[in-house]
């Protein structure tokens, strides 16, 4: 792709976010917008958003590679998924009402107490800092690489226009703004998928129905492992760590509730809840799908699949030559929707939860403008330290330790939710500490001595850790307020 054609698209793309912003802005600003959008949001916009919010770069480009390794059994996850976006929206959502929270770890101080309630905001803010700019870190150089590098830019530059533009749409109007940026982006996102699909489609000669027919006929197309409960893709260990992943990364994660309680009622906002996740089912049936056709096409033309399922969609896109001019706009389109719909939200609720949990000075309009930029800021800095590694191993072992740091937040409030038992306030962020490290032991001796692998599951296993751990340090006294 010719380097001002990538300019134009990105331009294009962020005049209409841009233009949004404004708009979205013109309603009002300040604290309460940025936080909580004056909790008047439409939840049918918050659904369909909040399904593009979720799907990252990462996701636009490894899900169609799956099926190289693992069929379709992610779909196992996704089915699971469906029983977690329940339990959130009729457990969780009704709580964070009640309490008329905006930040959902102010739950925490109510219930276990401030200790509780700092250590939960703190593994909330290191985990979602590094996730978030892993996963902005992976489309950066997508990007460079793709033309940019080419072109003499240096990648700290492209970084830091990047996040540059995510801060000046999202400065004033906050989650506002996001709530109908999310829904611009999504219909980007699924209309570059789309169209890629049925470019895929053409090249092999496939109507609608063939595709389907051929997609379903393929061995890659297998979704269900029920005969060897020691796979990480045993039926139920999907399911059920499905059903805890949404309970953690999205009942748990200031960034994915944030959007959801700016609905006006609790009735609303459990109809977002619901209407997005059954719609994660389908979306990712698309990818997987994208994938087995894409794997098809290689072995007719008699190229080989690559090594890495991430390497799948770009090679595509970098080799369709007559193409090129389609596909590579589009993929680029998909890219860039998909990685900024999940950053921009990201660098909002980083922002909300140390303004409002750690600072507790959730009506300081000058501390959250600054904090807004201070934490831009600290985004570039931390994708840039990740390309200076220069490891992808390191990169893959740093993305799993944050892995770890959720299932604390699992266990705080699973115990704050599930027993009236209080804690000892000082022991709290030993235990949440202790928790994951402890974790990481088991999982490690399993694979050796036993040869037992944790897929998804290991996610229980570190809530029940903390959870034990809080029992373990928690006082007599059994009712609480007493």
């Amino acid at each position: 792709m010719q380097p001002m054609t990538l300019i134009a698209i990105v331009l294009t793309y962020f005049a209409a976010l841009f233009a949004i912003s404004r708009w979205s802005a013109r309603r009002g600003a300040g604290n309460d917008t940025f936080f909580r959008a004056g909790r008047r949001s439409p939840w049918p916009l918050v659904a369909f958003g909040m399904v593009g919010a979720s799907i990252s770069g990462v996701t636009f480009v490894s899900v169609p590679g799956m099926v190289l390794s693992s069929q379709m059994t992610y779909l196992q996850v996704c089915l699971g998924f469906i029983l977690g976006y329940l339990a959130v929206a009729f457990v969780l959502l009704p709580v964070y009402y009640k309490l008329n929270l905006t930040s959902i770890y102010a739950y925490l101080v109510q219930r276990l107490g401030t200790e509780a309630y700092k250590t939960g905001a703190w593994f909330f803010l290191l985990s979602k800092m590094v996730g978030a700019a892993i996963k902005f870190y992976v489309v950066c150089i997508i990007l460079q690489q793709f033309v940019l590098a080419a072109w003499g830019v240096p990648f700290w530059l492209t970084v830091t226009v990047m996040v540059l533009l995510i801060w000046l749409y999202t400065r004033h109007g906050g989650v506002r703004t996001l709530v109908f940026t999310d829904t611009f982006q999504t219909l980007c996102l699924f209309t570059a998928l789309i169209l890629i699909i049925y470019i895929v489609m053409q090249q092999l000669g496939y109507s609608v129905g063939e595709a389907v027919h051929a997609v379903a006929e393929d061995t890659r197309s297998r979704i269900f492992v029920m005969d060897d409960w020691t796979s990480p893709q045993y039926f139920w260990k999907q399911i059920l760590s499905g059903a805890f992943i949404v309970v953690v990364m999205t009942g748990l994660d200031q960034d994915m509730m944030q959007k959801n309680l700016t609905c006006r009622t609790l009735r609303e906002a459990q109809k977002d809840m619901c209407s997005y996740g059954l719609a994660f089912l389908p979306a990712n049936l698309l990818f997987l799908s994208l994938g087995v056709l894409l794997a098809q096409l290689f072995e007719a033309q008699g190229t080989p699949l690559p090594s890495y399922g991430d390497e799948l969609l770009p090679m595509f896109v970098n080799g369709t030559q007559h193409l090129t001019t389609i596909t590579q706009p589009l993929f680029v389109i998909g890219i860039v929707a998909s990685s900024f719909s999940s950053a921009d939200s990201a660098l909002t609720s980083l922002t909300t939860s140390y303004c409002v949990d750690i600072r507790e000075k959730a009506d300081d309009e000058r501390l959250r403008r600054r904090v807004h930029l201070l934490i831009c800021l600290l985004f570039v800095l931390v994708i840039v330290a990740f390309d200076m590694l220069n490891n992808r191993s390191l990169i893959d072992a740093i993305y799993t330790i944050v892995g770890y740091t959720y299932g604390p937040l699992l266990g705080l409030f699973a115990f704050g939710l599930f027993t009236r038992w209080q804690v000892r306030g000082r022991w709290v962020p030993l235990v949440c500490v202790l928790s994951p490290l402890l974790c990481y032991v088991i999982s490690t001796l399993s694979e050796q001595l036993w040869d037992y692998h944790f897929g998804y599951e290991l996610l229980l296993l570190n809530g029940l850790l903390t959870f034990v751990g809080l029992r373990i340090v928690s006082s007599t006294i059994t009712n609480i307020g007493s």
